[in-house]
């Protein structure tokens, strides 16, 4: 085994400028490891990357992907407490062990400033790697980076979630979902919205108590409000950007939390004074950049006395990985979009 292919993202035209290419195996330096990938999972990142829209920033030709599952198969000389055949996955900022972000660790973002994980092979350093629940699949794995550590970090941040609290989940993507499945499990009542009725009844299923489909109750914000008898609500999953904020900030009680993840609602724009409208309820906007690895270990120590299974939509082969980025763009997914890059 001396080859491995990859994709790279050779031209911004998303699912098109994809592709995939020979390269060589690399070899682990002292303080590294060597991957096998056996799954990855697609963010909503990814497809802006594929289209030049991020305003994080990529490298040219870039190898797309931040999450991923596989098996170590060599480990560099130095490395401590890993060994070969452990399955693992990979922080999504390599560098992110604990505390805050800073510049310096945001530049090893997988997928982005750094190659990512859509590869047959890959080395990683020691020090990013968590274990992966025994209970789960690699496909199931490889959800957990991004999605489930997002949502882990704005429910489990400087104000705990606990029960009896109300949380509002935009969406039925992974983040959303996964907020959702650790709410229920931390026995917080779940507002759940979306545009598809079909949709929130998967939802419903994994254990939302409200369902808002914003498509027939455009002021879902009021909704909320009658739901919560006019108190609002304690924490907000945040994805929408732009075009749910504001809807957002009036439907957050006074000393709530809106954790921002995402902007895919960014086109259909409600102008809002933001900081005023946080300080008349004195609530708190916070964006959430992933999480360190601490996080990520704390994380897998709920999943597994939950048992949690994530919600994976589709998976894809390796070689349809254009059509895993067209599917992902589609957005008719619940949940998590995977691809299966090893067959054994």
């Amino acid at each position: 085994m001396t080859t491995t292919h990859e994709y790279r993202v050779t031209s911004t035209t998303g699912s098109k400028g994809l592709q995939l290419q020979q390269a060589n195996v690399p070899e682990p330096r002292g303080n590294e490891v060597l991957v096998k990938i056996h799954a990855v999972s697609l963010q909503f990142r990814d497809l802006i990357i594929s289209t030049g829209q991020y305003p994080g920033g990529a490298k040219d030709n870039v190898v797309p992907g931040s999450d991923a599952a596989g098996e170590i198969i060599k480990v560099g000389g130095d490395v401590k407490g890993w060994k070969k055949g452990d399955r693992v996955c990979a922080n999504f900022c390599t560098d992110h062990i604990a505390g805050d972000a800073t510049a310096e660790v945001m530049q090893t973002a997988l997928g982005g400033l750094a190659d990512g994980v859509l590869t047959q092979y890959r080395t990683f350093p020691a020090h990013c790697l968590v274990h992966i629940p025994e209970h789960l699949s690699y496909e199931e794995a490889s959800t957990l980076p991004c999605a489930a550590v997002t949502a882990y970090n704005a429910l489990m941040g400087p104000v705990k979630i606990k029960a009896g609290d109300y949380v509002l989940v935009q969406g039925t993507g992974g983040v959303s979902i996964f907020a959702l499945q650790f709410a229920v499990f931390s026995g917080a009542i779940v507002i759940a919205t979306s545009s598809s009725d079909e949709k929130l009844q998967i939802a419903k299923k994994l254990g939302a108590k409200h369902l808002i489909n914003y498509n027939k109750v455009p002021k879902w914000d009021e909704e909320v409000m009658k739901i919560t008898k006019g108190r609002g609500v304690d924490h907000i999953i945040e994805v929408g950007g732009p075009g749910t904020i504001a809807k957002s900030l009036r439907s957050v009680r006074f000393g709530g939390w809106i954790h921002t993840i995402g902007f895919v609602a960014s086109m259909d724009k409600e102008e809002v004074d933001t900081a005023m409208a946080c300080l008349m309820r004195g609530s708190y906007l916070r964006g959430i950049l992933i999480g360190p690895r601490h996080l990520f270990e704390d994380m897998n120590r709920l999943i597994i006395a939950a048992q949690l299974r994530p919600v994976i939509d589709k998976v894809f082969r390796f070689e349809k990985t254009p059509e895993a980025y067209e599917y992902l763009t589609s957005q008719k997914h619940v949940g998590k979009v995977v691809i299966k890059v090893a067959d054994n």
